[in-house]
This record gives structure tokens, C-alpha cells and sequence, in this order.
């Protein structure tokens, strides 16, 4: 199972975020989401559990945690919606 985790605080990394979630269970990948031109964090990422009754169980027990002065919020992962092609701005017509 899949599971976002928003409202990170921008100094976190993958490897904390794994081991706050590694606490409840067998974590196979921690992600924090970052922009691709900075590398900065954009305070959100995602954690894939091995076990989704961990998962679940880490969804209660960290949902609302404060870390580093920011709650967390911590839910089960929505899959990503289609969105439409991104309009390519360098082609501007006159």
C-alpha cells in the first residue's frame, strides 16, 4: 500500500522519511516529492508499505504528528489523476 504524507517539514529527506514509517513496518520506498528545477522539497511524499495492515497502522499512529513544528498529514496514497498536456510556453504566438 501506498501512503502520502503532506505537510513535511522542507528539511526532511528520503531516509527520515523512511525511518519515521519503518517504526510500523517493512517499508520498501520513501519518496519526497521535489521540484525538478530547485531539487527544494515541495513539503509532500509518499511511503509504500510491504504490508497494507501496517500501513494502516502507520496511518493512525503518525497522522497529526508534529515534526519540526508542522503537523503532519498522513493518508492512504489516491491514484494520480490524468491530466491534460502542459501548454509549452517557449512557443508564444504573436
Amino acid at each position: 500500500m501506498k501512503v502520502y504524507v503532506g505537510n513535511l517539514p522542507f528539511s526532511f529527506r528520503d531516509e527520515q522519511l523512511k525511518a519515521l514509517f519503518a517504526e510500523h513496518g517493512e517499508v520498501s520506498e520513501a519518496k519526497i516529492i521535489t521540484d525538478k528545477f530547485s531539487g527544494r522539497s515541495k513539503g509532500f511524499g509518499f511511503v509504500t508499505f510491504e504490508n497494507d495492515e501496517n500501513a494502516k497502522k502507520a496511518i493512525k499512529a503518525i497522522n497529526g504528528k508534529e515534526i519540526e513544528g508542522r503537523e503532519l498529514k498522513v493518508n492512504e496514497a489516491k491514484p494520480m489523476e490524468d491530466r491534460p498536456p502542459r501548454r509549452d510556453f517557449n512557443r508564444r504566438r504573436f
